[in-house]
């Protein structure tokens, strides 16, 4: 189903000192982040989302990846324990936004769960036991939003959309080391060169999707696969370790 809203947060002004292993993260730009982060949210628009600002968080470097702090489905949000103490502040202004549209409720301890790790589709949700997210979030997520989730299981990476998000029409991306995990049978899975691995976090509006500029190949798959491809600037995102799906929440 399409989506209708976009929750967004503009990157804010400690936003330099986010958490990140990427090797050009020294070099990162809080004014081209805004502009990328600006031009996201126009895009968005022009799709015929209407898009909720949250205040911004100039206290949390990470603030500007709201997809982290919520996960929505059913018309439900379950408000994320995030395993990063750091990270731990930026929910009350996602929480309180979102209780203006929907039924909300907290993951509570031992639960760690980042919404970087669910991938959504059709009737169902997959997410990563993570670095980030551990059973018994996905156990709360599960009771709380109702819905089925099946599991990936590997605590070396962050999160599960850096490597496989749902496109639609039955269609995944990702990366070859997940397309044959049984949480992904049934789906036709696009698998993109492994020089393109960022390109597996794709955000899907409808027939739209949104992909990292500069991977040609992958976004062609995509294109081919019958989706149209709008291209967008991310670097300064990447630098971040954050990705598009990352900039979100859509309901």
């Amino acid at each position: 189903m399409t989506p209708r809203h976009a929750l967004v947060r503009e990157p804010g002004n400690q936003y330099t000192s986010c958490l990140s292993e990427h090797p050009l993260h020294h070099t990162v730009s809080l004014k081209g982040a805004r502009e990328q982060h600006q031009k996201y949210r126009e895009t968005l628009a022009e799709l015929g989302l209407e898009v909720i600002m949250v205040p911004r968080d100039d206290k949390h470097p990470d603030s500007c990846f709201v997809e982290d702090n919520a996960v929505v489905e059913n018309g439900k949000a379950l408000i994320c324990r995030m395993a990063k103490e750091s990270r731990r502040g930026e929910q009350p202004g996602v929480a309180a936004t979102l209780e203006e549209y929907m039924p909300i409720k907290w993951a509570e301890e031992p639960a760690t769960i980042e919404g970087g790790d669910v991938v959504h589709a059709e009737g169902k949700l997959i997410s990563g036991i993570s670095d980030r997210t551990n059973y018994e979030g996905v156990a709360q997520l599960q009771e709380w939003l109702e819905v089925p989730v099946a599991t990936i299981f590997d605590p070396t990476i962050m999160h599960l959309k850096s490597y496989v998000t749902y496109l639609g029409k039955g269609i995944m991306i990702a990366t070859e080391k997940y397309a044959n995990h049984p949480a992904l049978e049934g789906y036709n899975i696009l698998i993109p060169p492994a020089e393109e691995g960022y390109a597996a976090d794709t955000l899907a509006v409808g027939d739209t999707v949104l992909m990292a500029e500069g991977y040609t190949t992958a976004q062609t798959m995509v294109k081919e696969a019958g989706f149209d491809v709008i291209s967008l600037n991310v670097s300064e995102i990447q630098k971040c370790d954050g990705a598009l799906t990352c900039l979100s929440v859509l309901w």
